[in-house]
């Protein structure tokens, strides 16, 4: 048995479902007109500027899939080698936007993890305390790592606080 398009209705013909008006339709009603588009005045450009505290969102293009998989692996990479997989996907596959911001993002949150590891390492040998610090900052990397690599996925951006990335690339 094969399947294949419908038949075509006959030359001049109109197929069945659109011989005859639904007694709901009237000539000239709301259903047969076209949508009217908002007309854009005063209010939606200021929106569009970015009012008092509304985030403008980042527009990088098209974005491609391999795009996405580069960003991603900025983050992902980095619960296998550390800062080591922004690195690599920063210098060697930066091309576009969209991969450089999340793989400088990636890297500047490999880079504070190292820095407060370091320090806070230091510190801890002489008061014992300082050594949840790292700890708990690690933990708020990895939540902030899984944060940005769902966003990347999507092909979206979203900015982790500086806090957690230092911004020290751009």
């Amino acid at each position: 048995m094969a399947y294949g398009p419908p038949p075509s209705p006959g030359q001049g013909q109109q197929p069945p479902w659109q011989q005859q008006p639904s007694p709901w339709q009237q000539p000239g009603s709301a259903w047969q007109q076209q949508p009217q588009q908002p007309q854009p005045g005063p209010g939606w450009q200021q929106q569009s500027q970015g009012g008092a505290g509304a985030p403008m969102p980042e527009h990088f293009g098209p974005v491609t899939d391999d795009d996405k998989t580069w960003s991603l692996m900025a983050y992902v990479g980095q619960f296998l080698v550390g800062a080591i997989a922004p690195a690599v996907v920063y210098l060697g596959k930066a091309r576009s936007p969209f991969v450089r911001r999340h793989a400088a993002q990636g890297l500047n949150m490999g880079i504070a993890a190292i820095a407060v590891w370091i320090v806070f390492g230091a510190l801890s040998l002489a008061v014992e305390f300082f050594i949840w610090v790292p700890l708990l900052f690690t933990a708020v990397v990895m939540f902030f790592l899984v944060y940005a690599a769902r966003a990347a996925n999507r092909g979206e951006f979203r900015r982790v606080p500086s806090a957690v990335a230092w911004p020290l690339l751009k």
